[in-house]
């Protein structure tokens, strides 16, 4: 006699696939739109962060196009200034 072993995260989804379809698709998508909350919250505290750091000499000041650059592909300096 083998126990099967549920997680909190199989119990949620055992529990939302009991709802009917209709109420699946909504609770996924409040679901993608707190999510979207939460990321654009996230982005706007980084940013307080980034900024207040730049205002008390912390970071350095980049121009914009400089940060982006470096998200995708790291760069040793800026090129753009």
């Amino acid at each position: 006699m083998s126990q099967k072993i549920t997680t909190p995260f199989q119990k949620a989804i055992d529990v939302v696939e009991m709802l009917p379809l209709e109420d699946q698709e909504t609770l996924i998508d409040l679901i993608h739109r707190r999510l979207i909350e939460r990321r654009r919250a996230e982005i706007a505290r980084h940013a307080a962060e980034t900024l207040q750091a730049v205002r008390e000499g912390r970071a350095p000041a980049r121009c914009l196009r400089c940060s982006l650059t470096t998200w995708v592909s790291p760069a040793p300096t800026c090129t753009w200034a």
